[in-house]
């Protein structure tokens, strides 16, 4: 059988118009910068890479000296192919400006370098979330107003899995198409076309721990979830929290199941606890192409303006059905 290589596969997408030269050499630049932090992932302890780095990111929140490498790594591949106009990333503040040396391009990235960087010291999965957005035309310089477009504008989005192999899933919006990364041979094999959820499921994500802040429209799902077969569902379901987004979703994209880090009293002031633009917009974008929703609870999330690089939301996504069910009871109050 053929195997369709990652290049191959992108190449095909441009020749039915869904791609350009220029996208299609992001996602090839963004590929090789994640086969480069799969390297760092998998060696661990062996590169001296575990632990933190000794510096907060730009929400307070202690980096491990993987999201720091990480973060270099997607910048320093990124910076001088001319498909990009300006980066940002999870962990910075501001706007990455492309070196003034390097040409310019119509695009923008946007990137969680290491999501579920907590679990690395303990080698739990982990990954890489990133978007891909236009340049506003008639912008001469990019700012972060540049980049406060609604998910809906998205022109690409995807993750990458680092587990025990390593994978990289992709939309451009023609669906979910996933591939694996030969290490022999160093390129993604395509290996998993047109990716779906579920539509039926009996498993849901949420951090249990924090049930004394939710608010009642939650509290009221996961009860009727927990009451099983004896409950209004007339089923058992099982929870599942890796408390790392991406091998949560993975799971979801692969099994079904519901995903939700909701609104509750210790993140409200902060709006959510999952980041917009580098978080909630790529994988809403991922999962609405494989036939999922995802909401705040009360608004489809690709729909949410955004009003700063580092805005927070909550998030609830997954089998259709099932975040229908949740954004019901929020809209009921």
């Amino acid at each position: 059988m053929r195997r369709v290589t990652l290049t191959q596969f992108l190449i095909e997408q441009q020749r039915a118009g869904r791609t350009n030269p220029d996208l299609r050499l992001l996602i090839e630049v963004v590929a090789r910068a994640i086969k480069a932090i799969a390297v760092n992932v998998s060696k661990g302890a062996l590169a001296g890479v575990l632990g933190e780095a000794g510096t907060d990111n730009v929400q307070g929140e202690a980096q491990k000296k993987l999201d720091v490498i990480a973060n270099e790594i997607l910048l320093q591949a990124n910076e001088w192919g001319g498909h990009l106009a300006a980066m940002a990333s999870e962990e910075v503040e501001e706007v990455h400006q492309i070196p003034f040396d390097y040409p310019k391009g119509g695009y923008l990235l946007l990137f969680d370098p290491l999501d579920g960087s907590s679990n690395i010291d303990v080698n739990i999965s982990v990954g890489t979330i990133f978007s891909v957005l236009r340049f506003p035309e008639g912008v001469k310089e990019p700012n972060e107003g540049c980049f406060l477009q609604p998910g809906s504008e998205q022109v690409a989005a995807g993750y990458a899995l680092y587990g025990p192999s390593t994978l990289l899933v992709l939309t451009v919006g023609n669906g979910v198409h996933g591939f694996t990364l030969d290490r022999e041979m160093g390129s993604f094999v395509y290996t998993h076309p047109f990716m779906t959820v579920p539509v039926d499921t009996q498993e849901f994500a949420i951090n249990a721990s924090n049930a004394r802040f939710w608010e009642p429209p939650v509290q009221r799902y996961v009860t009727e979830l927990q009451e099983g077969k004896t409950g209004p569902r007339g089923k058992d379901f099982n929870m599942r929290w890796v408390a790392s987004m991406v091998a949560d979703v993975h799971r979801i994209l692969t099994r079904g199941g519901i995903f939700m880090y909701p609104m509750d009293e210790k993140c409200r002031d902060k709006g959510g606890k999952l980041r917009l633009m580098y978080e909630a917009n790529p994988m809403a974008m991922i999962i609405e192409q494989a036939g999922g929703a995802a909401t705040t609870g009360r608004q489809r999330i690709l729909d949410v303006q955004p009003e700063k690089l580092h805005q927070r939301v909550p998030v609830i996504l997954g089998s259709t059905s099932e975040v229908e069910r949740v954004t019901r009871y929020h809209l009921e109050g």
